[in-house]
């Protein structure tokens, strides 16, 4: 992750090869607000532990993934844990080490400056996944899982391959958007297919494994694993929050409904009450 921002892609690199191996190296910005919280606590080194600098970080799926990826490769130095989880994570590296490996943030703010079209594609981007990761948490602890916090992680990162197009293929991205504008019932799949010349899950998933995020945390965010609970418990909420994201009133919703009152073992109505208290 190197500090010189590359040029935007303007047009599709030729595979998934080509994709990742351009991401891998690829700076990663974070929101803002992230980069100031950590200079404040960064002043207050000696009185701040992981539970409190995780409350910084753990909300911007940027930071959340950078942290990660970085402690995924301190952990196979060291032989250590896995660590699956933000606060995990910090606990690993140790307070002092993490401000020394992460100094003054890039912004998101910043790397897209002048690129409002592109800074607004990014934002309803990191608003879905906020949202679907706070309806995973509030799924998986009504089923009682013990991974909850990984669940949480898994939907917050849910798009992060997305989040980096805007930020690195900006145009790209936003014709994307425009060509789902245009054709609402086409699968996003076969949109990016056209114009990227892969899809986005398939770019995802090869950034956690080269990046070697915990086989957990790659497991239950991978589709094709949608036969276990965790797996779908991520995908629901991703699924709602995206026909939510303008209001309660997407036709689509009444499968969601249905669907997340199956995983959880509840009827209609008390699904739905459960839906508005999470997402109030």
């Amino acid at each position: 992750m190197c500090s010189v921002p590359p040029r935007p892609i303007e047009s599709a690199l030729p595979d998934l090869g080509a994709w990742a191996a351009h991401f891998l190296h690829a700076p990663i910005p974070v929101l803002a607000e992230t980069a100031a919280c950590l200079e404040r606590m960064r002043a207050q080194e000696d009185s701040v532990d992981a539970h409190r600098l995780a409350e910084g970080i753990g909300a911007d799926p940027l930071m959340t993934l950078k942290l990660l990826a970085h402690a995924a490769g301190a952990r196979s130095a060291r032989a250590s844990g896995d660590p699956e989880t933000v606060t995990a994570a910090l606990v690993l590296l140790g307070i002092g080490p993490f401000f020394r490996a992460f100094g003054p943030q890039p912004t998101v703010a910043d790397h897209l400056a002048g690129r409002a079209d592109a800074q607004q594609g990014l934002q309803r981007v990191l608003r879905r996944s906020r949202r679907a990761a706070t309806f995973a948490l509030g799924f998986a602890v009504h089923r009682m899982d013990h991974d909850a916090p990984v669940i949480h992680a898994a939907a917050l990162l849910h798009g992060f391959a997305e989040m980096l197009l805007w930020l690195h293929a900006p145009a790209l991205a936003l014709r994307i958007a425009q060509a789902q504008q245009r054709e609402p019932a086409r699968r996003s799949a076969a949109v990016q297919r056209e114009l990227l010349h892969i899809e986005l899950a398939d770019l995802q998933h090869a950034l956690m494994r080269a990046w070697r995020l915990p086989d957990l945390l790659v497991r239950i965010s991978d589709e094709r694993h949608a036969d276990s609970a965790q797996v779908r418990n991520v995908l629901l909420a991703v699924r709602l929050a995206r026909h939510s994201a303008r209001g309660w009133d997407d036709p689509a919703l009444d499968d969601d409904v249905r669907d997340i009152g199956a995983l959880l073992n509840l009827g209609e109505t008390p699904t739905r009450s459960l839906l508005r208290d999470l997402d109030g």
